[in-house]
């Protein structure tokens, strides 16, 4: 499970991470927001309503979900437990409270948590994308240093990486699961 605040790299190296590793299969979450840029329903997100995502809720079918900024998200618990089951590894990128609820529900899964190198280069990765309002960036930023707090004090993750340089970081995620699994 990789988490961390907007911009601070968790696709990127979530995405190195699939092609990385043989045994790695990405979990596809639920949301509400609209999809942003070139996004497709079912590669990085299945777009659902607000009613159905409920419905998710109350057969316990998530393993996870949040909101984060008026949006819910959360990641289908089936999928996850049969690539599990099948001894593959299942890379997922979800906030910090969903990030809780995985620590609880998967204890043995491993947790890391990406930050910035600094929240001068968190604001510029956010302006870079151009796919969002500035209104949208600050908000994003605003969320950073709580989720980073939270991150740091609440136990939930066992693993830190700064992401400066991609390459770096992916290969400190590679060893952190090496060295979690064994593989």
């Amino acid at each position: 499970m990789i988490s961390g605040p907007s911009g601070a790299g968790k696709t990127s190296i979530c995405n190195a991470l699939l092609e990385q590793l043989s045994a790695a299969e990405w979990s596809v979450s639920v949301t509400t927001r609209p999809p942003r840029g070139d996004e497709r329903d079912g590669e990085a997100y299945r777009f659902i309503s607000a009613e159905e995502f409920q419905r998710l809720i109350g057969e316990d079918r998530l393993l996870e979900h949040a909101e984060y900024l008026g949006n819910r998200y959360g990641t289908p618990a089936e999928p996850v437990r049969a690539a599990m089951e099948a001894g593959r590894i299942v890379i997922m990128e979800i906030d910090v409270q969903g990030g809780a609820q995985v620590a609880q529900r998967v204890p043995e899964s491993i947790r890391v948590f990406v930050l910035p190198p600094t929240m001068d280069t968190l604001k510029a990765r956010l302006a870079g994308r151009k796919t969002e309002s500035d209104a949208l960036q600050a908000k994003r930023i605003a969320e950073a240093d709580g989720e980073i707090a939270f991150a740091r004090n609440s136990g939930h993750y066992t693993h830190f990486i700064t992401n400066d340089i991609l390459k770096n970081s992916v290969d400190q995620v590679i060893e952190i699961i090496e060295r979690e699994t064994n593989a």
